[in-house]
């Protein structure tokens, strides 16, 4: 059977310069999660993925700001659909690696209060596993948050360039679930990306991967730069983590060609971790194992 992606645009959705239109973005989660699933609807779309019982953990990623994060208008209306599986608030964490980050891309912190948790990795009492954890290639600690606090994982990824990996997205997105990312960007960070993603804090708990591609960054990522941030107004969905970076390849590539930018193999960047997550049977790379659902909100 080849891997499911959805993509899902949702015109307005985030016109330039203005705030993300919640109407549309519901619709956008309502249709992307049940075609995936192939389902009714979000939410029994997400008891095919999720359990009532589950502690839910969304790691956005925050590094670039304001400008090139999944923010609180984005993430929030997503983790509200737990609910509707019987999971509290309480038991769905937004996280990524400092609470620094989180504050400067818009969101409130919340270690303890009620509702959603909303926190870095550096929160008093979290931190990184006190051992590293050896597997393959990598040793690195692995985020507590993602260890102790949550049972399964939903990685919710900005879609963008990178200068040396040729594209982050879901998979890479982990990269800030371990406490030494900057040892892994050597050779294009081929095969740690694969390898931090194999390893069994992450694989036993990721369940579902979205791409936030509303404003994709295609060239000199991964920081924010203005002029090559294309409003895309699309989010992508899928379960399979390389399938859907695959397809997020294809986007990023294809807005390259349209502005005339060589493609990423040409720059010497080519996302070659994609085919290296493949080849450790993580999912599905080549075109013609993924079935790719389109449609518009």
């Amino acid at each position: 059977m080849p891997a499911t992606v959805v993509i899902v645009r949702g015109r307005g959705v985030r016109p330039r310069g203005g705030d993300v239109a919640a109407p549309v973005l519901g619709r956008m989660y309502e249709r992307g999660l049940s075609l995936l699933a192939g389902q009714a609807g979000a939410a029994e779309s997400l008891r095919t993925m999720f359990a009532p019982s589950d502690r839910i953990g969304i790691k956005i990623n925050a590094i670039a700001g304001r400008e090139l994060t999944t923010g609180p208008a984005v993430a929030l209306p997503f983790a509200r659909l737990f609910g509707r599986l019987g999971i509290a608030d309480r038991d769905v964490v937004l996280w990524d690696r400092t609470n620094r980050e989180l504050r400067a891309a818009g969101y409130s912190l919340n270690a303890a209060g009620s509702g959603f948790r909303v926190l870095g990795t550096d929160t008093a009492g979290l931190g990184y596993e006190d051992e590293p954890l050896a597997h393959r290639g990598i040793a690195s600690r692995f985020s507590a948050v993602l260890t102790s606090l949550v049972t399964a994982s939903v990685s919710f990824a900005i879609l963008k360039d990178h200068g040396l990996a040729g594209v982050t997205a879901g998979m890479k997105n982990y990269f800030g679930a371990i406490h030494n990312p900057n040892k892994y960007h050597d050779d294009r960070c081929d095969p740690a990306v694969a390898e931090v993603f194999d390893a069994p804090p992450v694989r036993t708990r990721h369940r579902l991967t979205i791409l936030d591609a509303l404003v994709v960054q295609c060239h000199r990522g991964p920081s924010y730069h203005a002029a090559w941030a294309e409003p895309l107004e699309t989010l992508v969905f899928g379960t399979d983590p390389v399938a859907v970076d695959a397809v997020g390849l294809r986007i990023v590539e294809r807005l390259r060609k349209a502005k005339g930018l060589p493609t990423l193999e040409e720059d010497g960047r080519p996302a070659s971790y994609i085919r290296t997550a493949e080849a450790l049977g993580l999912g599905r790379a080549a075109e013609a194992d993924i079935r790719v659902l389109e449609d518009d909100v």
